[in-house]
């Protein structure tokens, strides 16, 4: 049931990501961005990865509950590519200026 839990808080705070990532690659801007959010966020999803890799109850039982992992790793994936959507929009906006 705790897996349950977790995939669902991992799903409710991974589907406004790629919406994020369209929203930023349209908007070419860092306007309404938080580049200090995206590095907590980041170093959050990378210190839930290390927690289930370092949880042996989790690994003895990985090939019934490597779902779990999987949402961690794509949450991860969409906040680093909105990560560099921020850098790249920086630049863009510094060449306009």
């Amino acid at each position: 049931m705790s897996e349950i839990l977790e995939i669902a808080m991992l799903v409710c705070f991974g589907a406004s990501w790629p919406l994020n990532v369209i929203k930023s690659y349209k908007a070419r801007t860092t306007k309404g961005k938080s580049l200090g959010f995206l590095i907590l966020i980041i170093v959050g999803y990378i210190a839930g990865i290390v927690s289930k890799l370092l949880n042996e109850s989790y690994m003895n039982s990985f090939s019934q509950k490597w779902y779990v992992l999987c949402f961690y790793v794509l949450n991860l994936a969409m906040v680093s590519t909105d990560l560099a959507l921020y850098f790249r929009n920086r630049r863009i906006m510094q060449k306009e200026s």
